[in-house]
């Protein structure tokens, strides 16, 4: 590991860093060919499978992870593949490491983007209060039932503040003074920590790659730079769309969040019958 070490610490001190071509540190991302064939790799990625970046590259995963998991991971990319969407797996043992990780991946162009991150260890928990939650909306009407859906998705979520927007309307629910910082349409879905250092995906220099759809890439200077002014350390967006309108909440938090797939797919999933509920809104309106 030490030989492993050295030689990523030289080629990162070797390569300029360049925007759109990093993740996050809380991640770890592998692009993928069609046949799964490694592409690209993040530059932390021996932590994962005990193998430099430099040597992925070119070569079949399954060189790398258990036949099993890759199996299993392979078998729910062919039922993505007819599909849009991110596919994910939860508690998935890759090697011989007995630390589990959640993986999330979805078809980019024509690549496949693969990201990984630590298992949480309350996994079922955010799924199980989804229902509670949407019940509690049915009697909602109007502006009631936008302030009501930002409300129960900070309960879902544990964030500070919750921003809704749909169309023309507007909805927050925030703990104590916390805004949504002005920030562009190139916002990563998810971001851990605005303030750490963003790690490089290997080889830097691509005219075809697929990282800008990864959940987990790293923001831009400008955004880090206005997360810092707003006081925000971690953000996470949710899109949907509504009666043909374009929708998003937007959770935000004075701390690091550690990355979640499983929160983001329930926050997905409250988003999706929470649209379903303006629909209803929609038809009862005289």
């Amino acid at each position: 590991m030490d030989g492993v070490q050295e030689l990523h610490n030289e080629l990162s001190a070797e390569r300029p860093r360049e925007v759109g071509s990093q993740i996050q540190p809380c991640a770890y991302l592998i692009e993928l060919s069609p046949d799964w064939i490694v592409l690209r790799a993040s530059e932390n990625i021996h932590h994962l499978l005990r193998e430099s970046h430099v040597t992925l590259v070119g070569e079949p995963l399954g060189h790398f992870v258990h036949a099993q998991p890759l199996h299993d991971l392979r078998n729910i990319f062919a039922r993505l593949s007819a599909t849009t969407g991110i596919g994910r797996a939860y508690g998935v043992r890759l090697t011989e490491d007995p630390d589990l990780v959640d993986i999330a991946f979805q078809l980019s162009g024509r690549h496949v983007v693969l990201e990984a991150v630590p298992s949480s260890s309350a996994f079922g928990e955010c799924f199980g209060s989804i229902g509670g939650l949407v019940a509690g909306l049915a009697e909602s009407r109007g502006q009631t039932l936008l302030d009501n859906g930002a409300r129960r998705m900070r309960a879902l979520t544990g964030y500070d503040c919750v921003s809704l927007k749909l169309g023309e309307m507007r909805a927050t629910s925030s703990r104590g003074r916390l805004s949504a910082a002005a920030l562009g349409d190139d916002l990563p879905l998810f971001v851990g920590d605005s303030e750490a250092a963003p790690i490089g995906v290997y080889p830097r220099q691509s005219e075809d790659s697929s990282i800008d759809a990864a959940l987990m890439r790293a923001p831009g200077s400008d955004t880090a730079a206005a997360f810092r002014d707003a006081g925000i350390r971690a953000s996470l967006r949710v899109p949907f769309s509504a009666a043909g309108t374009d929708g998003e909440f937007r959770c935000d938090s004075r701390t690091p969040r550690d990355p979640g797939f499983e929160l983001h797919a329930a926050a997905e999933l409250f988003a999706q019958l929470f649209a379903m509920q303006l629909k209803i809104d929609r038809l009862r309106a005289p």
